[in-house]
């Protein structure tokens, strides 16, 4: 079990390092794409190997977890990665994970309120409504978008941004509040860890306000959309 546990924890420390960088670099620089393939390498990785985790522990809400941070940082990749309007048998495929998984946590959730399943130390039972909910929320969008034919213009960048950074929270909120082993005994428990570990959602509505409410992107020739 040593070797899935070393790469699960490299692979978070590389990939909050490398989305941090992404996120602090303009936008559509060479830089911010390499910090970026570098990011997604780390998370389809981290969420490879936590899943693998949670299956030998029996934590079946830590496999939702993990499938459900591989899928966003997936599909987002995939949509910058795609023109406007572009869709594929991979989406018809993905989008099948939000709302299965979705549904499997908002179930979990409802056992562990009435008592015929046990909630991890440290996890609130909200959470599990909560992330159900945003799995749901994001299976609705791939069928949206699979409907439409595609996604164009600022929705495709909104789509990109907010499963990346959702993502990235994912891990951030993982690391600082689900690995305080790992910190000093003095930093375990304080709510300092709270900042980094929820940066990436403060972030994430930043970006999502200036892209949709500004003129914050550009069309291209080519006909794809990227931000400045």
């Amino acid at each position: 079990m040593r070797l899935p546990f070393l790469v699960l924890h490299i692979s978070g420390i590389v990939g909050i390092l490398a989305g941090a960088a992404a996120m602090s670099f303009r936008k559509g620089s060479p830089r911010h794409a390499l910090a970026g393939k570098i990011f997604v390498v780390a998370m389809l990785t981290l969420g490879a190997s936590a899943v693998y985790l949670a299956l030998m522990k029996h934590q079946l809400g830590n496999v939702l977890g993990g499938t459900f941070a591989f899928y966003l940082v997936a599909t987002a990749w995939a949509t910058a990665r795609r023109g406007d309007r572009e869709t594929g048998i991979f989406d018809w495929a993905a989008m099948l994970i939000p709302l299965l998984v979705g549904i499997a946590l908002l179930i979990l959730g409802l056992e562990v309120v009435y008592g015929h399943a046990k909630s991890p130390k440290g996890v609130p039972i909200g959470m599990y409504f909560v992330m159900g909910s945003v799995m749901l929320l994001a299976a609705a969008g791939d069928i949206r978008m699979l409907v439409r034919g595609g996604v164009f213009g600022v929705k495709r960048i909104v789509r990109h941004l907010w499963r990346m950074c959702f993502g990235f929270f994912i891990s951030t909120g993982s690391f600082f509040l689900g690995q305080q082993q790992v910190f000093p005994a003095w930093l375990r428990g304080s709510s300092v860890l709270f900042i980094p570990a929820t940066l990436p959602l403060l972030l994430m509505i930043f970006w999502l306000l200036r892209v949709r409410f500004t003129n914050a992107f550009k069309v291209q020739p080519s006909g794809r959309t990227s931000l400045p």
